[in-house]
């Protein structure tokens, strides 16, 4: 039997754990939602501890949640009821300023995490240690795992976009497309053909990524083209690779069409969001998006159709950052 995704609708029990989806917000709080009842099922409230949330992301097994929060990074376990983290990345080892991203490797063993203090780190999840650092030497907006899994790419407050090899713990690549202007996201092909990073004044640059014994550039720039005449928070390319969406200060996400020789073509705009949109995740089949927004909410997208289908109510401040996993673990 297939693993149910969010394109197959069931009447399954509470308990089903085959769709992850979770928020976290302004208000301190993380949220499991049952995506298509829209019922929060689980809070995690954190009581007597501070600071924002910044980025939540699901290990590959769907057993793990690692919470950015301020400078530090905790671990939940997704099918425990308890608020109490697994373990906090913290103390001497940890981030001194704002944790920014988070990324599993793909086994599910490592924890990526750059942050404001100018540095990527790498944790061991068996061990809890800090396995590696690097020095990014500007404060880090987006941290993304090559699908190799042997490089890691980050862009930064700097205007850079720099490739880091995991193996050989060094920066072997760096890319500066519009001199100092900050670049906030970056998001690779699932196959890792294709980099798109975008900027503070809403511009997306394109790039083919080459193989390294092709004897090509590593990095060929094939595109660039304004999403947003405000704030770009985030850009995500879908895991079919077909489409790319664009979160932007001017409340809307854009939807783009990705051709087979990268031209980017704006497919729709989706429109409900009241204010600031922070964050968006793909279901696994590219068929539903999950968007985050300053407006308290949440939203399930149909794709198809550009349509809300969901929207997620509960949070009392603004929901900064969502996590989706529905695809088999």
């Amino acid at each position: 039997m297939p693993a149910q995704t969010l394109g197959h609708k069931s009447s399954a029990p509470r308990h089903d754990m085959s769709v992850i989806l979770v928020t976290g917000s302004y208000d301190h709080e993380i949220r499991f939602w049952e995506a298509w009842s829209g019922i929060c099922s689980r809070t995690i409230t954190r009581s007597g501890e501070s600071g924002q949330i910044n980025r939540l992301a699901i290990s590959p097994d769907k057993r793990l949640l690692a919470a950015a929060i301020h400078k530090k990074v905790n671990i939940y376990d997704i099918a425990s009821a308890s608020s109490t983290p697994l373990v906090s990345f913290d103390g001497q080892n940890g981030h001194k300023n704002n944790v920014t991203s988070v990324s599993f490797h793909s086994e599910g063993k490592w924890l990526v995490t750059g942050s404001e203090d100018g540095t990527i780190k790498i944790w061991d999840l068996r061990s809890g240690q800090l396995h590696r650092n690097y020095d990014n030497g500007a404060p880090v907006n987006d941290v993304v795992v090559h699908p190799n899994q042997g490089e890691l790419i980050s862009c930064d407050q700097a205007g850079s976009i720099k490739q880091w090899d995991l193996s050989e713990n060094i920066c072997t690549h760096e890319l500066t497309p519009a001199g100092d202007i900050p670049i906030r996201s970056v998001t690779l092909a699932s196959d890792g053909s294709c980099l798109v990073a975008g900027n503070n004044k809403g511009k997306c640059y394109v790039w083919r990524v080459n193989e390294e014994s092709s004897h090509l550039p590593r990095f060929q720039a094939v595109t660039k083209f304004q999403a947003h005449n405000k704030y770009l928070t985030r850009c995500l390319l879908s895991p079919d690779t077909k489409f790319l969406a664009t979160c932007s200060a001017d409340t809307t996400v854009k939807i783009w069409s990705v051709s087979h020789n990268f031209e980017f073509k704006l497919e729709k705009v989706l429109q409900g969001h009241q204010r600031w949109v922070w964050d968006c995740a793909f279901s696994a089949d590219s068929a539903y998006l999950v968007t985050a927004s300053s407006d308290h909410t949440a939203r399930l997208w149909e794709m198809a159709s550009g349509e809300t289908v969901r929207q997620y109510n509960g949070h009392h401040k603004a929901a900064v950052c969502c996590a989706l996993h529905d695809g088999a673990s």
